[in-house]
C-alpha cells in the first residue's frame, strides 16, 4: 500500500466506469439521515427520471426522519445498525403510510447495511461516517454494484481488502476533493500526471501556530469558515487530520506515489483539487462549497445532472488564495503520510485513534494540540503494522480495538497532566 505504485488499474478512474449503462439508476443509500445521505436524497427527488432510491439505511437514531424519507422515496427496504429501535421505526412509518399501504421491509443489526449494499441495485452511494462503512464498501464491490464512495474510512482501513476486490472504475469519489481529481484526470492519460494537489481551506485556525492552538475551545474548532459539516469532521478539518485521510485516499484511489501528492491551503474553498501535468499544464475544479456537485458526480457519472449545485456567478470580482502547509501547526498530514507507508493496520490504528481523540476533545477532556500529540503516540507505539496481501477484516478490527483502547488510556493521561 504505501512506495512507489503503478498498477494498471486504479480503483477510481474517470475514463473507466464499472458499469455506465443508461437509464434510470437503482440507487441505495447507506446513511441516509446524514449529511450526505439528505443531500444526495434531495438530488433524487429533482432529478426522478435519472435516479430511483429502492433501500436506506440509517444508524437508527433519527428514526422520524428515515420513516419520512422511505415513505417519500417509496423504498423496498430500509436498514438501522440499532435493533432496539425497530420498535419506533415500526411505529414511524405507521405513521408515516396509509392504513392500506404496504411498509417497506425492514433490516436491523450491524450487518444490515452491509446486506443493503449487496442488494439488487445500480449504485451504492456509501455515506456512513467511520470505519464501521468497510464491511458494506467490500459488500457492495463483492456484488459488483458501482460504488459512490463518500466514506473514506473505509478505504483508509482496508486499503488491500478494498483493492482486492474493486475492478477497474467501480468506485466514483464522492468527497469534494476526489471528486475534483476525478474529473481534472479526465483531462488527461496517467502517464501524463505529474502530481496531485489536494486543496484545504485551512479550517479555523490557519495562520495561528502551535502555540497559539494550546487553548483553543470546542466552539473555536466547530466554527468552520466556509463548510457546515458533523462536530466530528468539522474538528478533523481544524486538525488537518481530514486532509492527512484525503491524501492517503488519493494515494489508493489513483495510484500516486505520496511524493507526487501535495496539500496547499485555500481558504476560500472554490477550488476543491488540481492536477498537474507533465507539459506544465494544472487543471482545476472548482465550484462554490456545496456537496451536491460531489454526490452528482459520485451517482451520475459519466452523464452530469443538470443544476446539481450552484455555479460561480463570474460577473462578480473574487480572490482566490494559496498558501503553502504549515506542518509545524498541523502535523497531521504528516502522520497519515508516513503511516499510508507503513500500509497494513497502520492507517486504521490512525483513524481509530484520531476518532477516540476527537470524542475526548468534545467531551471537554482532552486538549486540542493533544489530540495529535496522543494519535501519534498511539501509531508510534502500533510499531511495525501487519501489512501485505494477508491483510484480514480480523487484523483491521482488531488495530482498531487495540487503538481505541490505547488512546483512550493516553488521552486521560493527557487530561490529568494538562489540568496539573
Amino acid at each position: 500500500m504505501g512506495g512507489m505504485t503503478d498498477s494498471p488499474a486504479p480503483l477510481a478512474d474517470p475514463h473507466l466506469l464499472f458499469d455506465a449503462s443508461a437509464g434510470r439508476r437503482d440507487i441505495v443509500i447507506l446513511g441516509s439521515t446524514g449529511s450526505i445521505g439528505t443531500q444526495a436524497i434531495d438530488l433524487a427527488l429533482r432529478h426522478p427520471d435519472r435516479f430511483r432510491v429502492t433501500a436506506l439505511s440509517a444508524a437508527g437514531g433519527r428514526v422520524g426522519l428515515l420513516a419520512e424519507q422511505a415513505r417519500l422515496l417509496r423504498v423496498r427496504t430500509v436498514a438501522v445498525a440499532r435493533e432496539d429501535v425497530v420498535p419506533a421505526l415500526k411505529e414511524a412509518l405507521g405513521a408515516q403510510y396509509g392504513p392500506s399501504e404496504p411498509l417497506p421491509e425492514i433490516l436491523a443489526g450491524p450487518d444490515a447495511a452491509a446486506e443493503l449494499a449487496a442488494s439488487p441495485c445500480h449504485t451504492v452511494l456509501n455515506g456512513i461516517t467511520g470505519s464501521i462503512g468497510l464491511a458494506p464498501t467490500l459488500a457492495a464491490l463483492r456484488a459488483g454494484r458501482t460504488l459512490a464512495l463518500a466514506n473514506k474510512e473505509s478505504l483508509i482501513v482496508g486499503g488491500p481488502l478494498v483493492k482486492a476486490l474493486a475492478k477497474p472504475g467501480q468506485i466514483v469519489p464522492v468527497d469534494s476533493e476526489h471528486a475534483a481529481l476525478f474529473q481534472a484526470l479526465a483531462g488527461g492519460t496517467r502517464a501524463d500526471v505529474r502530481k496531485l494537489v489536494v486543496t484545504a481551506s485551512g479550517g479555523p485556525f490557519r495562520g495561528r501556530t502551535r502555540a497559539e492552538l494550546a487553548g483553543v475551545t470546542v466552539q473555536d474548532a466547530l466554527a468552520h469558515p466556509t463548510w457546515a459539516m458533523g462536530p466530528v469532521i468539522t474538528v478533523n478539518s481544524a486538525t488537518l487530520v481530514n486532509k492527512g485521510l484525503e491524501v492517503i485516499e488519493a494515494h489508493l484511489l489513483y495510484d500516486i506515489p505520496f511524493e507526487r501528492i501535495e496539500v496547499v491551503v485555500h481558504p476560500q474553498s472554490f477550488v476543491h483539487s488540481m492536477v498537474e501535468f507533465t507539459d506544465g499544464s494544472t487543471l482545476a475544479q472548482a465550484t462554490p462549497p456545496d456537496m451536491r456537485g460531489p454526490i452528482a458526480i459520485g451517482i451520475g457519472w459519466p452523464e452530469r445532472i443538470p443544476d446539481a449545485a450552484p455555479a460561480f456567478d463570474w460577473s462578480k470580482a473574487s480572490t482566490w488564495e494559496f498558501f503553502p502547509l504549515d506542518t509545524e501547526a498541523f502535523p497531521a498530514v504528516g502522520l497519515a503520510r508516513h503511516v499510508g507507508t507503513l500500509g497494513g493496520t497502520a492507517p486504521a490504528v490512525f483513524n481509530a485513534a484520531n476518532e477516540e481523540c476527537v470524542e475526548a476533545f468534545l467531551a471537554g477532556r482532552l486538549p486540542f494540540t493533544a489530540i495529535m500529540d496522543t494519535v501519534s503516540a498511539v501509531v508510534d507505539e502500533h510499531g511495525t503494522p501487519r501489512a501485505g496481501t494477508s491483510l484480514t477484516v480480523t487484523d483491521v478490527l482488531e488495530a482498531e480495538t487495540w487503538a481505541r483502547a490505547r488512546a483512550r488510556e493516553m488521552a486521560a493521561r493527557a487530561a490529568v497532566e494538562a489540568s496539573a
